[in-house]
């Protein structure tokens, strides 16, 4: 889907380093940023209907026109020649940027935040545009290595496919190589057929890890046709995939997943595979949801009222 870059911003330094990668994906995708603000009056003072931000040179307008001008102007910093638009939402921030999502190609937070995401810890906003958004979306936290491969968790499943894409489209817009990751237990995995029915577990693991291999080589094989330029490491992990994803984003400058699997990642869904990593990742995470889940593109009605500069 062809759209720009949101990234959701609160005046927080969480969010501030959210404008300073979503400001370097632009520049990388050659596409516009756009910086939106969900702004909420306090509850006594909310008026019926649509509101406005206040009179000209009031103070609350005022603190929402330095927050997003200091964003506006830290996108410009890290990336001048982005096109750099800027909305201010009156909305809770949750249906802002899900609203947000349906024209974006990617929705950016940061892993904390306050004022327009007061109250909202990791999980939160995350979960909620993971679960509902209608473009890939991107968690800032660790300190990423900006050289680092793109980590790509696989589990063979067709919900996965999307993500692979992205990751495999990623790599190729760093000029980075990706890994694409297999974790799989002996309970969970599948396993070549033992030609001796009484054989120890443990002398079937080389079995198991062999019939793994395949499975993640399909999984990317199209992805290499359509991207020959992007190198390719397989690595296939006995262990559980959260702890692998976790350990092995250490050394990685993004790390992408889909929003459920199977497989290496057998019964676990938003909130446990993808959850783990948004809460404990070493670098941004982005969760990708399968296009039959989702319908990427599909225009729906903006329950948000607008006020401010909406590009």
């Amino acid at each position: 889907m062809s759209g720009p870059i949101v990234v959701g911003v609160d005046g927080s330094p969480s969010s501030l380093e959210a404008v300073s990668v979503a400001a370097r994906e632009a520049r990388l995708r050659g596409c516009a940023l756009k910086v939106v603000h969900a702004f909420i009056w306090p509850a006594k003072h909310v008026p019926p209907g649509p509101v406005p931000l206040g009179p000209a040179g009031g103070e609350v307008r005022n603190a929402v026109g330095r927050l997003v001008a200091e964003a506006v102007e830290r996108a410009r910093s890290v990336a001048p020649d982005v096109e750099v638009g800027n909305a201010v939402v009156a909305g809770e921030a949750l249906v802002v940027m899900e609203a947000q999502s349906r024209t974006a190609s990617l929705v950016v937070v940061g892993s904390r935040g306050m004022g327009g995401f007061a109250g909202l810890l990791l999980g939160s906003m995350a979960v909620h545009l993971t679960t509902h958004g209608r473009c890939p979306v991107m968690v800032v936290r660790g300190e990423p290595d900006r050289a680092g491969p793109v980590l790509l968790g696989v589990d063979g499943s067709p919900a996965g496919e999307e993500a692979v894409e992205f990751a495999f489209e990623e790599a190729g817009l760093r000029g980075t190589e990706a890994v694409a990751l297999h974790a799989w237990t002996p309970g969970s995995a599948a396993a070549a057929p033992p030609q001796d029915p009484s054989m120890p577990s443990c002398a079937l693991e080389p079995g198991i890890l062999a019939a793994q291999e395949p499975l993640l080589a399909e999984a990317v094989a199209g992805r290499r046709q359509r991207h020959p330029d992007v190198r390719v490491e397989y690595t296939v992990v006995r262990g559980d995939a959260r702890e692998a994803l976790i350990e092995a984003s250490r050394n990685a400058g993004l790390i992408v997943v889909g929003s459920r699997g199977r497989g290496g990642f057998t019964g676990l869904l938003l909130g446990s595979v993808s959850q783990a990593l948004l809460h404990h990742a070493h670098c941004p995470v982005v969760v990708v949801r399968g296009t039959d889940a989702r319908g990427w593109g599909s225009q729906g009605s903006d329950t948000a009222h607008r006020t401010g500069n909406v590009q």
